[in-house]
């Protein structure tokens, strides 16, 4: 896992550090894109039709939330970098020092989950546009556009598009990265500078353009994966870079106080052999079963039966998956909870904690087939389902679904397909006359869920599939280090009258799922939300 990725060593890890650049798109995607779209058999054709323009309310730290205009003009790479050329224009009246309160600018591979960010000195400035006064600031000026580069790490040469967020008007999916020999040049002469004061406004049509500083030696930039979380009563998989991780619920395998596998135990193990058969990497066959008990007793005693326990799966994987693996087993205990217990919902939470795992390198290669599809049994967590790169749209489409609580009103639209993933995406209207914050609720909505995938304001939020029982979490990116970031838009203070669009990325269903139900916390569920392309 990369955390940070100085200048210097962007361009030795190009063809390393994207260890999923293999990844294909199975026979059944190329048919049911073919089905959904007619002769096309293959992926869409990339369109280079910048700009790519969206318009909406952002949340501004001061309260003076703002109709906005982002307009991405350019996604260049070159031989060292990726290079993004952007405007914004405030379209409406606010004053003062104002800061978009939105997510970090992220570039994100919808393919194989690759996430890109900026690169920032060592005071956190952002390398690109310079602020005349060097503190990240910038003049504005109500209807003037300003002219905006920043530098992210070089995207590897076979992705073709990207998925951006950080604008605070939702997820920008289908960005075009073009090839370029050389930059574009700075401006001659940048009249950022000369129009500090709202008294003085550049003439009329005029845009406002900064000095553009390079990234240099001193240059870092975060790079990590998207995390995704699929859940079912019976097991658990997570997914981060190429590694991923399926968790067999223990209270389905032993009985309390025991290491001995229960009589449902051998059908889990079974099926899981079979799953473990398809997924795991050809080259890199390693196993580690990784057994977990809850906070109760003390360590040793939690220490030998979680080794006990995963020395009993173990042995029952090695009679089903037979020859070509190794398998090692580890005993962590209590050491390392992903439920909060001691609260409200202490059961639950424990029994999330009991666990064993199977952590392995993944083969993105696979293709599914009908026999591996697990809808009886929930071990389908781990299927991997991937489509093209959406293509870019700015219309979310129509309202599918809507309800007021507490002076809120949320409105639903279409869940939409984009690579491995999928875009939910709502909006937020305060109906009374008062600033409002929604009580979401986050790990509170969740009982005993994992704390990590129920973090931010839409934390709470959930895809549930009926017909398989498996329930999808907002997406996490991993920034290594224990870094995370949600990868949906926060909630902040809602002003009265004020729409906000908002979204939520969560792990992909099957190409032949057309409609789930939507989880909102609070808000309640919203069946048959329909998922689109």
């Amino acid at each position: 896992m990369v955390r940070k990725t100085p200048l210097a060593a962007a361009a030795l890890m190009v063809s390393g550090s994207l260890l999923l650049s293999g990844c294909t798109i199975t026979a059944d995607i190329s048919d049911w894109w073919s089905e959904t779209f007619g002769s096309a058999s293959g992926p869409p054709e990339v369109r280079e039709e910048f700009p790519y323009v969206r318009e909406g309310r952002i949340f501004q730290d001061t309260g003076q939330d703002t109709e906005m205009r982002f307009a991405v003009t350019g996604l260049e790479r070159t031989d060292e970098y990726t290079v993004m050329y952007y405007e914004i224009t405030y379209l409406d009246d606010f004053s003062g020092p104002n800061r978009n309160l939105s997510m970090a600018d992220t570039l994100v591979d919808p393919l194989t989950g690759r996430v890109y960010r900026q690169f920032l000195d060592e005071d956190g400035l952002k390398y690109g546009s310079e602020s005349p006064n060097q503190d990240g600031l910038f003049p504005v000026h109500d209807g003037v556009t300003n002219e905006y580069v920043r530098y992210f790490p070089r995207i590897p040469d076979e992705v073709s598009q990207v998925t951006f967020v950080g604008s605070g008007l939702g997820a920008m999916t289908g960005i075009p990265v073009q090839d370029v020999e050389d930059e574009r040049p700075d401006p001659e002469s940048p009249n950022g500078p000369d129009h500090l004061s709202l008294d003085d406004p550049p003439p009329s049509g005029e845009n406002l353009t900064f000095a553009n500083r390079r990234p240099d030696e001193d240059a870092v930039a975060d790079e990590g994966w998207v995390q995704s979380f699929v859940d079912s009563e019976i097991a658990s998989t997570t997914r981060d870079g190429d590694r991923e991780i399926i968790s067999l619920h223990s209270d389905v395998m032993f009985e309390f106080d025991r290491s001995d596998l229960t009589e449902e135990a051998e059908e889990v193990v079974r099926r899981a052999a079979t799953s473990l058969a398809a997924n795991v990497h050809p080259d890199e066959p390693t196993i580690t079963i990784i057994g977990h008990t809850d906070g109760i007793g003390d360590d040793a005693y939690n220490d030998r039966l979680s080794v006990q326990r995963a020395e009993s799966v173990r042995d029952l994987l090695a009679e089903e998956i037979g020859a070509g693996y190794t398998l090692e087993v580890e005993g962590r205990g209590k050491k390392e909870p992903i439920a909060r217990e001691g609260g409200p919902d202490d059961e639950q939470a424990r029994a999330r904690n009991r666990r064993v795992e199977f952590s392995y390198v993944f083969n993105d290669t696979t293709e599914a087939t009908e026999e591996e599809e697990y809808d009886d049994d929930g071990l389908n967590t781990a299927q991997r389902n991937v489509t093209w790169p959406a293509p870019y749209d700015d219309d979310p489409g129509s309202v599918v679904a809507e309800r007021e609580q507490d002076g809120i009103l949320l409105e639903v639209y279409p869940l939409r397909r984009d690579g491995a993933y999928v875009i939910g995406t709502v909006a937020f209207t305060n109906t009374t006359d008062e600033p409002l914050i929604p009580e979401m609720g986050g790990s509170d909505v969740v009982a005993g869920g994992p704390e990590q995938f129920s973090k931010g304001t839409l934390g709470g939020f959930q895809l549930f599939e009926p017909e398989s029982g498996l329930v999808r979490y907002v997406a996490q990116m991993d920034f290594g280090e224990g870094r995370y970031s949600s990868f949906a838009e926060e909630v902040h203070v809602l002003q009265p009258g004020n729409t906000y669009n908002l979204v939520a990325v969560f792990p992909a269903p099957a190409t032949s799922v057309e409609a789930l139900t939507l989880r909102a916390g609070p808000f309640g569920e919203f069946e048959e939300i329909p998922v689109e392309y």
